[in-house]
């Protein structure tokens, strides 16, 4: 089994109001990741997904693509400590 992992997910652009938090859910769930999405005062959108490193790379690609309204401009990832803290992947 692959080394759990924790990556906190900053993405930047027209990514509010498109139905980027529920793609990000469904991707997420898809892969078996846990954490959660939200969208952030300053119009962009952050997800916070725990699991196999490789899984949330994947699962970072589709944050970079979005859903089909989106224009995703900027992501950023920061890398940090396994928690285990959540027990599924919910929009918050």
């Amino acid at each position: 089994m692959a080394a759990l992992s924790r990556a906190r997910i900053r993405v930047r652009g027209y990514v509010q109001g498109v139905g980027f938090r529920a793609f990000a859910q469904r991707k997420a769930l898809s892969r078996g990741l846990r954490g959660y999405v939200k969208n952030l005062p300053d119009g962009s959108v952050e997800a916070v997904a725990e699991g196999p490193k490789d899984l949330i790379q994947d699962f970072i690609i589709d944050l970079r693509s979005g859903p089909s309204l989106s224009e995703v401009e900027e992501v950023n990832v920061t890398w940090e400590q396994y928690v285990g803290e959540f027990v599924s992947f919910r929009i918050h």
